[in-house]
């Protein structure tokens, strides 16, 4: 495969410690419409602290940053450190003003790049089809 694909953030994530909070561009104001009506989203960021060519190559972690869990490659973790850089958390909304989303929290760093938001609708799969390795 080969090519590149470009991402244009549509905001920032602020996480200062004692607030979370999304800016949305306001070039993306109509991409909005309908948003209050949900009260989870999906985020999906940039992880850009961990932008290196070292680290984007890190392919095997411990889960959890736990010593005592297996070596796991990446795409079997939630880790940051991956060859691309794509975070995605589920958070609650709080309140939607104008061209900031307000959420209980997030596991994103301060200043991280927007990349999408989506709305949150749970699965109807049964939790008992669901697998996990036993460190989760």
């Amino acid at each position: 495969m080969t090519g590149a694909c470009i991402l244009h953030p549509i905001g920032v994530v602020r996480n200062p410690g004692d607030a979370a909070w999304l800016e949305i561009e306001e070039a993306y104001r109509d991409a909005m419409l309908g948003l209050e009506g949900f009260s989870h989203i999906l985020v999906l960021f940039w992880f850009h602290e961990n932008d290196t060519a070292e680290l984007r190559a890190t392919l095997q972690v411990r889960p959890r940053k736990d010593p005592k869990n297996p070596l796991t490659g990446v795409f079997a973790t939630h880790s940051p450190l991956r060859p691309n850089l794509i975070g995605l958390t589920r958070c609650r909304v709080l309140a939607i003003e104008g061209m900031v989303i307000r959420l209980d929290a997030i596991d994103a760093r301060d200043r991280s790049p927007l990349i999408d938001i989506k709305c949150f609708i749970p699965d109807r799969q049964p939790v008992s089809d669901i697998r996990l390795p036993a460190w989760v």
